[in-house]
């Protein structure tokens, strides 16, 4: 080997144990974009349907538009905030976020809103905050990191698979005595799922899960407005002026968007025909004005944000790093099972329920929370990323410390300059 090849080795050596810089982005970009998007169409829909209610409610057609883009300016911001959260402060942290949600749950009864029979609103001012939203994620950030804690007992043993469960019916009376059953539901799949992907035995798994829709089907049957409901899911054209008429407007406005829609601006049930159009029937003017080719394009960004969200979680858990898996794998389930719920009300395949749609419905506190939620899988995500390169920088540092590489091949050129000039 000549002197030029051994100087070019030591040259490539110095820059391997001082360059730090890693190929591409330090976090998933598309998954930032998916997030992007979602927020883009969302913005263009809930303007469009809210625009004759704000007409007639607040004389300006673009009132609710701007408060919705207002509602992204925050929750972009907030995101940013959480960006620059390590994971290692939510590992710590989330007993007492469990304790804040449970605090929000309680002030809700006790100083809350009510709209329309539901007390689910807390007033700061001009600000108003659906303590149901933030109780979700502060939740699911306990329940990882007891999965985390206890996996042991919740993969051996019945008590430990039955502690989280205690937690979460506390939390699910308080949210029943607003009442929001539609949230308890969400919670409680992404419970079961979670606890199945942490490795409960497959009894216990089934058990709970047989429990929960006897439950479910049981808080139906004791409220007579929950089981009009179902009553009218199941014939909404039996009372299409009555208990059915959201459903038979939003499924005129599906029947209405055919494949391509009718044109962006150009649907009819958002006259105020279909009430929360610009909420939790904002798929129905989705379906309506771009057909259904909208609203697989909106499923398909939704189902590629949650299958990145997984394949995270699988990497945090292949990583060693269970709390970020199991935090990750919570997200997912909720998103996914969110959508299935929002999209299954608005066509008449599940019983209305007043949820939104991630990330693309109008509402400050989702889309806050969701956009956390979001900043929370790119910081995982980041941390992956990096611990590799810390990884790389210890080997480097070691190397820095005996110099003995670098001193190597050093040797190696002197001995071949000497060569070169006794020759």
């Amino acid at each position: 080997m000549s002197a030029s090849d051994h100087i070019k080795q030591l040259r490539e050596l110095f820059s391997r144990q001082h360059d730090t810089r890693v190929d591409g982005a330090p976090f998933d970009v598309y998954l930032l974009l998916l997030a992007l998007a979602l927020l883009s169409i969302g913005l263009i829909i809930v303007t469009s349907a809210s625009m004759p209610v704000s007409a007639r409610l607040y004389d300006n057609p673009f009132h609710i538009a701007i408060r919705h883009v207002i509602y992204i300016v925050l929750a972009l911001i907030a995101a940013t905030i959480v960006l620059q959260i390590p994971m290692r402060w939510w590992r710590i942290s989330n007993p007492y976020l469990l304790l804040f949600a449970i605090a929000l749950l309680v002030a809700v009864l006790l100083v809350g809103r009510s709209v329309n029979g539901s007390t689910r609103w807390l007033a700061l001012g001009p600000i108003t905050i659906q303590a149901a939203e933030p109780a979700k994620l502060f939740f699911f950030c306990y329940l990882a990191g007891y999965l985390v804690r206890r996996y042991d007992e919740v993969t051996e043993n019945l008590k430990g698979f039955i502690k989280p469960l205690v937690v979460f019916f506390a939390l699910a009376v308080l949210l029943l005595m607003q009442p929001d059953l539609g949230t308890v539901v969400v919670m409680f799949a992404t419970t079961v799922g979670l606890l199945f992907l942490a490795g409960s035995k497959l009894w216990q798994f089934f058990g709970l899960a047989f429990a929960g829709v006897l439950a479910i089907v049981a808080l139906i049957f004791f409220e007579s407005y929950r089981l009009k409901r179902v009553v009218s899911f199941l014939d909404p054209w039996a009372d299409p002026f009555g208990s059915g008429y959201q459903l038979t407007q939003s499924l005129m406005a599906f029947g209405r968007g055919d494949f391509f829609g009718q044109g962006l601006g150009n649907s009819l049930q958002k006259l105020e025909f279909l009430p929360e159009a610009h909420n939790d029937f904002i798929v129905a003017i989705l379906a309506e004005e771009l057909g259904f080719f909208g609203v697989f394009i909106v499923l398909a960004l939704i189902f590629a944000m949650v299958f990145k969200t997984m394949q995270i979680g699988n990497r945090a858990l292949a990583k060693d790093r269970p709390f970020d898996a199991y935090l990750a794998y919570a997200i997912g389930i909720w998103f996914s099972f969110q959508t299935a719920v929002n999209i299954g009300a608005a066509s008449g395949i599940l019983p209305t329920k007043g949820l939104t749609l991630p990330l693309v419905s109008y509402g400050g506190s989702s889309m806050i929370i969701m956009a956390i939620a979001v900043a929370l899988l790119v910081r995982i995500d980041f941390e992956l990323r990096v611990d590799g390169v810390q990884a790389m920088s210890k080997g480097r540092a070691k190397k820095r410390t005996g110099k003995q590489a670098v001193n190597d091949v050093i040797e190696q050129v002197k001995a071949s300059q000497e060569g070169g000039d006794n020759a």
